[in-house]
């Protein structure tokens, strides 16, 4: 028997080599190479005939002469992950959803569904768990799933069979890594598998209208395993983030051809699965009595919606020839260079201090708005000095020392204010035109200046 041949797919741009190599030459990525077998002739769906085209051609239109309409969207009755999805689940549409193992995708998936079953056509697809695994947890989350229909298969031409039968309206497929398709000889899970199962489903959404949506594994290093292609394919890819040792669940989503992107959904895990948290400001701020020092609290916007976190600095003696310097929450390049601005254009050294900063709650922030509070709970910890009761910042800082304005000012303002905030210290660029009733609100333009009028309301 002929030795079957192989070649090497890279794991994140899906470009293949005949032989190994620890970089890969299209994306640059590192240890991205894993082998795989060459597929050859067979009765798949490339081997047919010229003629029989998939589809028909599509004309040729004008971009003027097509109708800008409205997509229409059903909800799935969690009004949280409604937010994240931009209003709904979009007839037609893919939705990917990954996260670490025991997080909560399933848990959320078929409460979602329960709610769509009372009035559309529903079919759940499991290859990870049986019928009974699946029942038991309906049970336990208390969930009226008489309308919801269950499939325990992982072989996809089966699957597509029933969604070509049963002709349901939304499906859930558990998940796109445990599929897989005769058409091609490698394991499930293999970079073919998976970015040939998911291409056959999205083109049966996009024909019959089903909204199909998949449960993606992630790696260790906590992206989406498997090819990146897979990213690609989707309309709609979410993410789960959150310890697993937390009650509360974040769900981001990164990409969403039918809504805003970095649009965040917060859950609480209770015994009746995930429940959405209509003031999600809340947990990411810390109970304290009294201000204490190294606490800041600052406004980041999370898509559409504006969202209060503390910020938390401790700044300590360094015992070691290198002060360490380690974030949670928040890019840690991005606060040695902070660091260097406090330096040079403020005069506050920190080379011999060990610095450490920490978002509450476990949120992630990306955004350069943060960088202002991060320099006044670093400044505020140095000094053992709490910063005043009721205030609130927001501000990117600019290596030059200046303080640069951070997009959708008037709505992070309004929301602190409805928050019993009182002061806020903000871009002088951000300032409202009307005042804000009940807060009063500090412009500034460098960093220096800002420390400065600090000093003056402290």
């Amino acid at each position: 028997m002929a030795k079957a041949k192989t070649n090497y797919t890279c794991n994140e741009c899906g470009a293949t080599a005949t032989k190994w190599t620890g970089q890969c030459a299209a994306c640059q990525q590192w240890n991205s190479m894993v082998e795989t077998v060459i597929e050859t002739g067979g009765n798949n769906r490339y081997s047919q005939p010229a003629h029989m085209s998939l589809a028909q051609t599509a004309p040729v239109l004008s971009l003027a002469d097509i109708d800008a309409i409205d997509v229409p969207r059903f909800g799935t009755g969690i009004e949280e992950f409604d937010r994240v999805l931009g209003g709904g689940l979009v007839a037609g549409g893919v939705v990917l959803i990954g996260g670490d193992p025991g997080i909560g995708k399933s848990t959320l998936l078929l409460q979602a569904l329960a709610n769509v079953s009372h009035m559309k056509k529903v079919l759940y697809v499991s290859g990870e768990e049986s019928g009974a695994q699946i029942a038991l947890r309906a049970k336990r989350l208390n969930i009226d799933a008489r309308e919801l229909k269950l499939q325990a298969e992982i072989q996809l031409e089966k699957i597509l069979g029933t969604l070509a039968d049963l002709k349901p309206e939304v499906a859930v497929i558990d998940s796109i890594q445990t599929l897989y398709s005769d058409a091609l000889s490698s394991a499930p899970g293999s970079v073919a598998q998976v970015r040939e199962c998911a291409a056959q489903l999205t083109r049966a959404a996009k024909q019959t209208g089903v909204t199909i949506i998949l449960v993606g594994h992630v790696t260790k290093e906590g992206a989406l395993a498997g090819p990146r292609v897979l990213e690609h394919i989707v309309d709609t890819v979410l993410y789960f983030e959150g310890d697993n040792h937390s009650s509360f669940r974040l769900v981001r989503a990164i990409k969403n051809r039918f809504g805003a992107v970095n649009e965040l959904g917060v859950f609480a895990m209770t015994e009746k699965g995930l429940k959405g948290v209509s003031n999600p400001s809340a947990l990411f701020l810390s109970q304290h009595d009294n201000q204490v020092p190294g606490s800041c609290v600052m406004v980041t916007q999370e898509g559409t919606r504006p969202l209060l976190v503390e910020i938390q600095a401790l700044v300590d003696a360094s015992h070691l020839p290198n002060a360490r310097r380690l974030s949670v929450g928040l890019e840690q390049n991005r606060l040695a260079m902070l660091l260097a601005v406090l330096h040079r254009h403020a005069g506050i050294a920190a080379f011999d201090q060990d610095v450490f900063i920490n978002a509450v709650g476990g949120v992630k922030i990306s955004e350069p708005a943060v960088d202002l509070a991060v320099l006044l709970a670093i400044n505020s910890s140095m000094r053992n000095k709490a910063l005043p009761s009721g205030f609130v910042v927001f501000g990117e800082v600019g290596l030059a020392g200046e303080i640069r304005p951070a997009p959708r000012g008037q709505e992070r303002l309004r929301e602190a204010a409805k928050l019993g905030f009182s002061v806020a210290m903000i871009p002088t660029a951000n300032a409202p035109k009307q005042p804000i009733e009940g807060m009063t609100i500090i412009g500034v333009d460098r960093i220096d200046d800002a420390f400065n009028k600090l000093r003056e309301i402290q």
